[in-house]
């Protein structure tokens, strides 16, 4: 820990590194356990340190107060103050956090060093998926890749641009195990007789390898080469987008297992979720084909399995692009405009206004539509949503994705369906870009757009009490992970609401 005026040793890549990893580490860190106590100060409230940063949607430049002095932190100090103030926070102890944060900013120098070799795509499209250098904004931990060597992950990782090619596996028929629509596996390649395809991705295979020695030995799996072509790896890292105009065809999604926390999750296609699967996505595309505008889901037609492997060897197919967008639209994926990447419509904006209150018509309405016509909960937050822009980059089409998130009312209790829609589309999305948005354009108010939105068409009975309400739920990621709840167990706490009018 130096004083704030010192000098750090580090090459560019450690000092960027430490940047893209605290920025997300600080923003929980100040939410969860934080009180402001001045424009750029806050205190911890169990231990009563006191911390200064710079900006506010990106936070930067963590500094310390001991002895009267300001001391800049590295991020390895960051964790370990982290991991103390949470110690005197919770009485618990967690050694599992601390080296998942650590992972996390190794993880992102690697890519850094990565991107600076590789070559992006040409398509504005792939180039988003592939922009998330920070990731999340409000998990500590965000780009953790399991405590793995980086060789392991590295060739397959988004943000580093990677492309490669599937491996193909031939599944013996008698063991196969599938449900929905997954013709398009049987396009990849040819199977031997007696065999079904099935895709693998090779860091998949790579972890639960030594446990399929056996399924190889007797002959209920084979190795059958690679798929023709390379796929594109996407935002969520294990799904992986084959694009049109490859050997096999293309324009579809394969989404697989993985057997690696990356943020709250072990990045499994559990069974639990593959054999509801079906229920989830017939809802999600019955209510958006009677939903009225161009917005479409993106359909997870079924998955294909090994009966003596289901989870590990799962393989989800997703609905490709070409068939949902509007004719010239470019699809580009939410989080990127939060993040920036070559390519943004955001860089040729001379002003926000008419822009936001295009993207609001286009988002908004499907997902409230879907909840107060058809019960169904979207998932919508920024890695789960597209927004597709016209030739001047105005959005004219909003898409969204992945059955797994989607919740059905009345399975799922009306007011905790609420809360998580509330969570996902306000607060870890429009929250995000409404904040680029401003730090953009300093005076632009992005919220009375917003309120009309929300207003100005009948919608569930809850949109006029949120308008209300003087807070917003903000899920604790930092705290969920210190105390090892379930990732899919959310906790919030309350944020100001700024949907309110003052």
């Amino acid at each position: 820990m130096d004083p704030v005026d010192a000098k750090h040793p580090w090459d560019d890549v450690g000092v960027a590194a430490d940047a893209y990893a605290a920025a997300p580490l600080l923003n929980c860190l100040l939410r969860e356990v934080g009180e402001r106590t001045g424009p750029d100060e806050y205190r911890l409230r169990a231990t009563g340190r006191l911390l200064r940063v710079r900006g506010t949607r990106r936070p930067a430049g963590p500094e310390l107060r001991r002895h009267g002095l300001w001391y800049r932190l590295t991020h390895a100090e960051l964790v370990k103050l982290t991991a103390e103030e949470l110690r005197h926070h919770t009485g618990l102890v967690n050694s599992e956090l601390p080296a998942e944060m650590l992972d996390s900013r190794n993880a992102v120098a690697a890519v850094l060093a990565a991107r600076a070799r590789a070559v992006p795509s040409a398509d504005p499209y792939v180039r988003s998926e592939q922009s998330l250098i920070t990731g999340h904004p409000h998990h500590p931990a965000p780009k953790a890749r399991g405590g793995g060597p980086v060789a392991a992950w590295l060739p397959y990782a988004p943000e580093a641009h990677a492309r490669f090619p599937l491996t193909l596996l031939g599944v013996r028929e008698d063991v196969v195990v599938e449900e929905g629509d997954t013709s398009a596996l049987d396009a990849l390649g040819t199977a031997p007789p007696g065999y079904r395809l099935l895709p693998a991705h090779p860091w998949q295979l790579s972890l639960v390898g030594r446990d399929l020695a056996d399924a190889f030995a007797d002959g209920r799996l084979v190795r059958l080469g690679a798929v023709p072509g390379h796929v594109w790896p996407t935002a969520a890292i294990r799904t992986v987008h084959v694009p049109e105009g490859t050997a096999v065809g293309g324009d579809l999604f394969l989404k697989f297992s993985l057997d690696v926390r990356i943020t709250n999750d072990i990045r499994r296609l559990w069974r639990h979720d593959l054999l509801k699967l079906r229920r989830t996505d017939t809802a999600a595309a019955t209510a958006f084909a009677g939903l009225p505008g161009p917005a479409a889901w993106l359909s997870d037609r079924g998955y294909r399995t090994a009966g003596f492997a289901f989870e590990e060897l799962a393989v989800l197919v997703r609905d490709g692009l070409r068939e949902h967008l509007l004719p010239g639209a470019t699809p580009l994926l939410v989080a990127a405009l939060a993040e920036g990447f070559d390519g943004s419509p955001l860089d040729r904006l001379d002003a926000p206004a008419a822009w936001w209150e295009a993207y609001l018509r286009q988002v908004v309405p499907p997902v409230l539509e879907a909840f107060a016509r058809h019960g169904v909960v979207l998932e919508a937050h920024m890695q789960n949503s597209l927004v597709a822009v016209d030739a001047a980059g105005l959005p004219v089409q909003a898409l969204f994705r992945d059955a797994e998130g989607v919740k059905l009312l009345p399975e799922t209790d009306r007011a905790a369906g609420w809360e998580r829609l509330v969570y996902c589309l306000v607060v870890n999305h429009l929250l995000e870009v409404a904040a680029v948005l401003a730090e953009r354009w300093p005076g632009f108010d992005p919220w009375p757009a917003v309120r009309r939105e929300f207003a100005v068409r009948p919608g569930p009975p809850e949109a006029a009490g949120l308008l209300a309400s003087p807070t917003l739920p903000g899920k604790t990621n930092l705290l969920l992970r210190w105390t090892g709840a379930d990732g899919a167990d959310a906790r919030y706490l309350p944020l100001p609401n700024p949907l309110r009018r003052g």
